[in-house]
């Protein structure tokens, strides 16, 4: 057992939840940035002369939502004190996770 599952072991239950969604949260946000690297050089195929085919359409269209689904964390990164809203963030998307039932 190495010290952070000590530590964590000491926490309360509600603070040991919130990491974990918290957690849970980065590695999505994170897994989804990952998916749009292919994204820019996409966009930019028309600006330099080429056309998208049928499949590159379909490939932007999915980047299109994947931002879309990453919006609501980017605009409350911007606010002023966002920082110290984001614990309470994180626990209203764990909250409305659990009501859509996925």
């Amino acid at each position: 057992m190495d010290r952070g599952d000590e530590l964590g072991a000491a926490l309360p239950v509600w603070w040991r939840q919130m990491l974990m969604s918290q957690r849970r949260e980065t590695q999505r946000v994170l897994a989804e940035l990952m998916a749009m690297r292919g994204a820019m050089p996409l966009l930019m195929k028309v600006r330099n002369g080429g056309q998208w085919t049928a499949a590159e359409r379909t490939e932007l269209l999915l980047h299109m939502r994947r931002m879309a689904n990453l919006s609501p964390y980017l605009i409350a990164l911007m606010l002023p004190g966002s920082v110290f809203l984001l614990p309470a963030y994180a626990w209203w998307l764990d909250r409305r996770r659990l009501s859509r039932r996925d």
